[in-house]
């Protein structure tokens, strides 16, 4: 028996910590406790030392100095207060408007304004529970197809996870040791492209089926010409100008996503306060609830690195990566297999569970095979939306099941989450096939050719026997320029090693 723990200890224990999840335990403490416990196994085992909890100090305030990680309450306060400044409801009633005339117009309204508010709050909850509230009565009142009013909205409030400031970008690229400015300029064009996606299947729907997506009647359509006009520029250019304030900055390289998070906050405020919307109970609310999501990030994060440790103290990485390293088909095929694992584990484990578990086990895998951790993140992100959106714990499902009237029932709601659920799995597809559409805006490493490179070593007479001139051997005269040129050849040799790596 104690031969068969030591064989397998990290199997077992990540087969533990599954079951803890299953059985509904809190996941940070279930992460913790499986560390904790299979720690203390090992030590009486002897494959780890006594010494390994004395880094425990050391991996949770490295936690709390991950400058990174402030990005989290900046852009998660941002959105609470523009969610309650009413900026939605003003959107979504100028865009409603103005495609009202076109069948599919509030559709297509729900859409644009679940893009724009995904790149100023980056809230999922915020963005299906605005929408769900505001826009799902009128769509129902003018003869909307009750799954397809409930699907456009849970699948819009999405794009919060995928288009930047999203929450689950920066959490990926603290785990994947990236850049979160690169993680966001990548994951701009396919946010883009799956939200262009979501207009096309409402065209398709309105072409094949207009009983579903008809047009406003035009005495709903209370603002024309002047007036539609100035409530366009009044209502979109202020979260314009907040997305170019925020994202704009971070593109650019003036601003790190930490300092653009301040900076959206401090806009969100601004915006608050012209509105008139400015309370001391909202800043309380926005305040409470951001302390309670960060708090809750910095948990799992902190059960994350005690499970961590002792996984990688039994060589659990080297288990996972010989696991998926000898799948059929490569590097296509590994990505095949963890999108299958990743969407599977979705219906069970929302986002930041499967970031804090699942990507630091991928991360080096998908290194080792040489693949851009970039993509590999958007490319994951973009399956983790499906999260959201399907049975049992779609949470986008149950924020809009929280706020829809009594006529929409449950099973509408998921009928109506299955095509934009098979949308994002057909994006996860696409980027697989085409990596440019995250790579295309990220700086290239500059590579260096090590056999152009000239080393140069100082050379010195100290310590060598002088001779008289015209008795040095050829063997000897020849000694200092052959030592030299072995040298500088160690040097480029150990530089190319450490490129290769």
């Amino acid at each position: 028996m104690t031969e068969f723990l030591i064989a397998n200890m990290a199997p077992i224990i990540f087969v533990s910590m599954v079951i803890f999840l299953l059985v509904g335990f809190p996941v940070a403490f279930a992460l913790a406790a499986n560390g904790i416990f299979f720690a203390l196994i090992g030590i009486e085992l002897g494959l780890l030392g006594p010494q390994l909890f004395q880094a425990l100090p050391d991996r949770i305030f490295g936690i709390m100095n991950n400058d990174t990680l402030l990005a989290i309450p900046f852009f998660t306060f941002m959105g609470l207060i523009l969610e309650r400044s009413g900026m939605a409801e003003d959107l979504l009633d100028t865009i409603g408007q103005l495609f009202g005339p076109l069948r599919g117009g509030l559709a297509l309204a729900v859409i644009f304004v679940g893009a724009l508010l995904a790149a100023t709050t980056g809230v999922v909850a915020a963005s299906v529970i605005s929408m769900g509230l505001i826009s799902l009565p009128i769509m129902l009142r003018y003869g909307y197809d009750k799954k397809l009013a409930s699907g456009v909205i849970a699948a819009s409030g999405t794009l919060a996870q995928i288009i930047p400031p999203s929450l689950v970008l920066i959490i990926m690229a603290d785990q994947l040791g990236k850049s979160v400015g690169d993680m966001y300029k990548g994951a701009f064009l396919p946010g883009m492209a799956l939200t262009a996606f979501y207009v096309g299947y409402i065209v398709l729907v309105a072409i094949f089926r207009p009983r579903w997506t008809p047009a406003l009647p035009l005495e709903a359509r209370t603002l024309r010409g002047g007036k539609l006009l100035l409530r366009v520029l009044t209502t979109l250019v202020p979260p314009l100008l907040l997305i170019f304030l925020v994202l704009g900055t971070i593109f650019l390289g003036i601003a790190t996503p930490t300092e653009g998070g301040a900076m959206g906050a401090t806009g969100a405020l601004i915006m608050a306060l012209a509105r008139r919307r400015l309370s001391w109970k909202l800043l309380r609310q926005a305040m409470d609830t951001t302390a309670k999501l960060t708090t809750f990030v910095v948990f799992i994060l902190v059960g994350a690195r005690v499970f961590s440790l002792t996984f990688y103290g039994v060589d659990g990485h080297k288990w996972v990566e010989h696991l998926l390293t000898g799948l059929p088909g490569g590097e296509i095929g590994f990505l095949i297999v963890v999108n299958v694992l990743v969407f599977l584990l979705a219906f069970f484990l929302d986002f930041f569970e499967l970031s804090f578990i699942v990507v630091p086990l991928l991360g080096p895998v998908a290194q080792a095979l040489g693949i851009d951790l970039i993509w590999f993140g958007v490319l994951l992100a973009v399956n983790m939306q499906t999260s959201f959106m399907h049975p049992p714990f779609g949470f986008a499902l149950f924020y809009l099941r929280s706020v829809a009237p009594a006529s929409v029932k449950t099973t509408d709601i998921y009928w109506g989450a299955i095509p934009f659920v098979c949308i994002q799995v057909i994006m996860v597809g696409i980027l697989i096939f085409f990596p440019q559409l995250v790579t295309i805006g990220l700086d290239e490493d500059t590579k260096v050719d090590l056999d152009s490179v000239q080393i140069e070593m100082p050379t010195s007479d100290y310590g060598t026997s002088s001779t008289p001139p015209g008795f040095e051997s050829p063997k000897e005269a020849s000694s200092p320029a052959a030592s030299e040129d072995a040298a500088s050849k160690a040097v480029r040799d150990a530089m190319k090693q450490d490129q290769a790596k």
